[in-house]
């Protein structure tokens, strides 16, 4: 029985010396076919036809605002009347500054008389002037601070926004209403870090517009590009300004300005294919048999389209647009393109 059992064990651990090791289970991983976006040097924005003067109007006095004769849109002429405030103290004030002003204006008569007949000094006489003086000052400050209390329009144009409603009161100079003047029309776009360097104010550029069915172009120039970043956004705001300027604000345009500055062909990864190693960015490259290696790439712009790469891989290469943290280098991955396998 003993002798059995021996003749049994070695005859199983001879067939397990003798059986193949079992093959590797590569890895499922989502690849794609590195292809070009096109002509990086052509770099396009999309922004919004403004006016190139936009004037914030408020009133010069503080008061509440007893009347808005204006809303968003409005078409308004140069000299009407927007908003009115209560303008009953400030008529008080030019009265009780007027009844002054005629008082001191009748003692300088009865001083003239006096000093005629010799009853009073030249001194006195030039006192009772300079005070008349000081009192015609005031009388015509309170008559213009009557009149402030009506916001008149200094130019034509339209209304963009409104800020303030009636019954509310309002500061000196606080912004009740902002107003586009009419002419000059420009586009308002934002300039990532990535292009500043390569814009300088008058750069040509083309500007698409749609109206209807039809695409109209028109050629504008830089005309402002802002030497500091916006804290929220980390992009330069820019004015390109147009030769119409009877555009409809607000109007939808694209800008396209040309470089020579610039890669000429730049290579779109998706976001999730970039490995990060700390400040450095990298990819992994999927070579003829399926395996995979770690190269670092340099990435030119980040957007939501994905990643603008400058170097490091070239269009036709296959690369893992997903999963990348989940590899590793040296072992052979089963690729996936568009659920389909490679």
């Amino acid at each position: 029985m003993k002798l059995a059992l021996l003749f049994a064990a070695l005859c199983l651990s001879a067939c397990s010396k003798s059986s193949p090791p079992a093959a590797p289970v590569e890895r499922a991983a989502v690849t794609q076919l590195v292809g070009t976006l096109g002509d990086a040097s052509e770099r396009v924005y999309s922004g919004e036809i403004r006016a190139r003067h936009e004037v914030s109007l408020g009133f010069r006095v503080g008061g509440k605002i007893t009347q808005r004769l204006v809303e968003a849109g409005t078409v308004v002429t140069a000299g009407q009347v927007l908003a009115r405030l209560d303008s009953r103290d400030a008529g008080l004030q030019a009265s009780a500054a007027e009844a002054q002003f005629q008082l001191a204006e009748a003692e300088v008569k009865r001083y003239r008389v006096l000093l005629s007949k010799n009853f009073v000094s030249q001194s006195a006489l030039d006192a009772k002037e300079a005070a008349l003086q000081a009192l015609s000052a005031q009388a015509g400050l309170a008559r213009n601070q009557s009149g402030y209390s009506n916001l008149v329009a200094a130019k034509s144009g339209v209304v963009m926004a409104t800020f303030a409603e009636v019954g509310q009161v309002v500061a000196a100079g606080q912004t009740v209403l902002k107003l586009a003047e009419d002419g000059a029309r420009e586009v308002a776009i934002a300039i990532p870090e990535s292009d500043y360097a390569n814009l300088s104010v008058g750069a040509k550029a083309t500007v698409s517009l749609w109206s209807s069915r039809s695409v109209d172009e028109q050629i504008g120039r830089l005309r402002e590009l802002s030497p500091a970043a916006d804290a929220a956004s980390r992009s330069y705001a820019a004015r390109v300004s147009l030769p119409d300027n009877q555009l409809p604000l607000g109007m939808t345009a694209q800008v396209k300005f040309v470089s020579k500055n610039v890669a000429p062909r730049e290579l779109l990864v998706p976001l999730t294919a970039i490995f990060q190693q700390g400040n450095n960015a990298a990819v992994w490259i999927v070579a003829a048999d399926h395996s995979v290696s770690l190269r670092p790439v340099q990435v030119a712009q980040y957007s939501d389209e994905g990643a603008l790469i400058a170097s490091g891989i070239k269009a036709g290469e296959r690369i893992v647009s997903n999963g990348v943290h989940k590899i590793v280098a040296g072992e052979k991955i089963h690729a996936i393109e568009n659920g389909s396998a490679q």
